[in-house]
């Protein structure tokens, strides 16, 4: 119940209210000082606690239903522990459901093993551009803000060259191993969303265009692997793996690593989650059926299976699969059941869309608009896909900057948003995905028409961008959907009705 204060009884009532608390239940200072923080912390945030020295077991929440966060990284630990004193190389592939930590996991494990001095140096790897930009931004300006007035002032710039030493780009880390064929400094590599490392013909592709090497015959995979391999006695790579989320041409998903590993890394032990056989995550190939008894280890822990970034509700991503596979009674049922905590509401208006999220996003609380990168036909709704946002302006600074998320100007794709997230976000729909009947119709938008997608993997990436979109929004969401145009061939109304019912008919509420 609130209570109304002012600066003459302020003090008074926050006595009362203690003692009140007290008598139900008596607290104690010391363990309240020792607790851990229950709600989760954004990835921005995360990543900054734990720069900052904290353990994961401190900054996320513990399900005691749940294998969680802390579960997997003292798994790892043991493995690296493990493989370091019996000089051994080990490859561990972490799988998680969306939003479910794998990012925050990578990140506490480069953290805790990044010590040189001790000769297990750590980095964690991505391909993510924009979510590599956030990070390094987030921790850089942070350790400024944190030293700021002290002795051990810093720079930006300094800043910023101490957090990229954590945090690369995979694509850096490659073109630095190039450069010759000694060990690097690095013992232990975590790959993040190591489904999208990019297959043979692309790596080879890009090599012979942008570096004129024209015999390279090495999978980004595979050659990771011969990187670390070069160290005489041990070396790591954790694998951070999301089902089904590439979203770029070229990008192998999961059954490139395993080829490799039998071919040419016979010596390395591999650990693998349970859930590593699921459909979502190797396509329905036998991935590692060709190894090794004596080479392959399952572990549980290594699956991470409770969503963390939609903390009101763990029930979001398998309401978007339900959603995205056109199972409307399952995921009319499962939303019935995550409303009252995670709402979801669907307009035609986008005006609407922005005045939802900003009466629902309190204080810091994030919010932005998405979507995807194939939007075109968003620009009558002054959605442009095409105008480029910089995305550690766009997710790092305040509601008041016009290039903020939080200003609902600028809009963020798959590409910008993927790895990271905002508590509120509205989902911008566009006619590429449309439903017909109990089928989805895959669309691009080229010159000035729509024209089908016939191949199966671009239908594939397709329904994994907007499950990326689905799934960004911690707290909860407003799809949009425009009314159509009659006059304008592009935009016909029909090209948007059936999936607005659709959204109906899965139990979502229409403002």
């Amino acid at each position: 119940m609130p209570v109304r204060s002012n600066q003459s009884n302020f003090v008074s009532h926050i006595k009362l209210i203690s003692d009140e608390i007290n008598e139900q239940q008596p607290l104690s200072p010391s363990e309240w000082i020792e607790s851990i923080y229950k709600p989760t912390p954004t990835i921005i945030e995360a990543a900054q606690a734990l720069y900052k020295g904290h353990n994961v077991k401190e900054i996320s929440r513990s399900d005691s239903d749940a294998i969680n966060l802390g579960a997997t990284s003292d798994s790892i630990a043991e493995i690296i522990d493990s493989s370091k004193g019996n000089n051994r190389k080990s490859i561990c592939f972490i799988t998680g459901v969306p939003g479910a930590g794998k990012t925050l996991a990578g990140l506490n494990i480069a953290n805790e093993r990044h010590n040189v001095d001790e000769g297990e140096h750590a980095v964690f790897l991505s391909g993510n551009g924009p979510l590599l930009q956030v990070l390094q931004e987030a921790l850089a300006r942070n350790e400024v803000a944190e030293k700021k007035g002290t002795d051990q002032q810093i720079t930006k710039n300094q800043a910023l060259t101490k957090t990229k030493a954590f945090i690369q780009n995979i694509h850096h880390f490659r073109d630095d191993a190039l450069q010759n064929d000694k060990p690097p400094i690095e013992r232990v590599a975590v790959f993040d969303e190591a489904q999208r490392a990019w297959t043979l013909k692309q790596t080879s592709s890009f090599m012979a265009r942008k570096k004129g090497i024209q015999s390279f015959d090495m999978s980004e995979s595979e050659f990771l692997i011969s990187v670390l391999d070069r160290h005489s006695d041990w070396a790591i790579i954790i694998c951070l793996i999301g089902g089904g989320q590439e979203i770029n041409t070229g990008e192998a998903g999961l059954p490139e690593w395993f080829p490799s590993i039998q071919r040419d890394y016979p010596h390395w032990d591999v650990y693998v989650s349970n859930k590593l056989t699921d459909q979502e995550y190797t396509n329905g190939e036998k991935i590692y059926s060709l190894l090794t008894h004596n080479q392959l280890t399952v572990r549980d822990e290594l699956h991470l299976s409770v969503s963390v970034r939609s903390y009101r509700s763990e029930k979001l991503a398998a309401f978007v699969k339900a959603f995205l596979d056109g199972n409307t009674l399952e995921a009319r049922t499962i939303y019935a059941q995550l409303k009252d905590d995670y709402p979801i509401v669907v307009t035609r208006n986008i005006d609407e869309a922005k005045k939802w999220l900003r009466s629902k996003a309190r204080g810091g609380e994030g919010l932005g608009i998405t979507a995807s990168s194939g939007a075109y036909r968003l620009r009558p709704n002054g959605i442009h896909v095409k105008s480029a946002i910089e995305p550690k302006t766009w997710s790092l600074n305040d509601r008041n900057d016009v290039r903020s998320a939080g200003f609902l100007e600028d809009v963020a794709t798959e590409f910008d948003i993927q790895g990271l997230e905002l508590d509120w976000t509205c989902v911008a729909w566009n006619a590429n995905l449309r439903k017909l009947d109990d089928c989805w119709e895959f669309k691009s938008f080229r010159g000035t028409e729509w024209q089908n997608i016939k191949d199966e993997i671009r239908k594939r990436y397709l329904l994994i961008t907007y499950r990326v979109l689905l799934t960004r929004a911690r707290q909860g969401m407003v799809i949009f959907i425009p009314e159509g145009d009659e006059s304008d061939r592009t935009k016909k109304p029909d090209f948007y009705d059936l999936i607005f019912q659709y959204f109906t008919q899965c139990g979502i509420a229409c403002i």
